[in-house]
């Protein structure tokens, strides 16, 4: 049996603004996003975990940097970066910007996972690297509790993957900063222990 936790980044600048980040903007945790990821290490520092896999955006360490500091190994994958939203990325939280994200999440729902914006990247194609990272981490045998830090859109793509449900799903994941999706995987399929668990984020009430 192998057990992952997977967590969404805490909270930078942008997230606050309503600004989208996704795989080309490198954004830094903000104050809330630093006491969210506190709130997490407090919360689940007494778990054993034998590895822990982040993708390569700062954001995603700086999020669970107090486990690595306990010494604990990590590594980055590009496989679990964010969806690359192309040349929408950073870009003003205007009417405009809100319309077109709507437009594109329908054509997601309606099943057509090729659609993207312009220099961005598709469900599809996110799901090609997504792929590559779960065979990865399946393979390593030993590595029995895994925590992984990755991205709001990316990861609503990873728990369709996992759970062998259409991308059109997408929308069912609830995903704010630092919320946990704890995953068994045994005899070969991952079921949910945990869905959209933000317990500890009452540790900062």
């Amino acid at each position: 049996m192998k057990e992952l936790y997977i967590i969404r980044h805490g909270e930078t600048e942008l997230n606050r603004l309503g600004i989208v980040q996704g795989r080309g903007v490198d954004s830094d945790l903000n104050d809330t996003g630093r006491a969210q990821a506190a709130a997490f290490f407090n919360h689940y520092s007494a778990i054993a975990f034998d590895k822990i896999y982040i993708s390569e955006l700062k954001r995603t360490q700086q999020t669970i940097q107090q486990f690595i500091d306990l010494g604990l190994p990590f590594e980055k994958h590009a496989g679990l970066d964010e969806l690359a939203w192309g040349l929408w990325e950073g870009q003003p939280n205007t009417e405009e910007a809100r319309f077109a994200f709507r437009e594109m999440v329908e054509k997601w729902q309606g099943g057509n996972y090729e659609a993207k914006f312009e220099g961005g990247e598709s469900p599809n194609e996110v799901l090609l690297r997504l792929q590559e990272t779960v065979a990865l981490i399946k393979s390593r045998t030993a590595e029995n509790r895994v925590l992984i830090c990755m991205h709001g859109r990316a990861m609503r793509l990873l728990l369709c993957l996992l759970l062998e449900e259409p991308l059109s799903e997408m929308g069912d994941f609830p995903h704010q900063n630092t919320t946990l999706y704890r995953m068994s995987y045994t005899d070969g399929q991952f079921a949910v222990i945990d869905f959209n668990n933000t317990d500890h984020l009452k540790d900062l009430a």
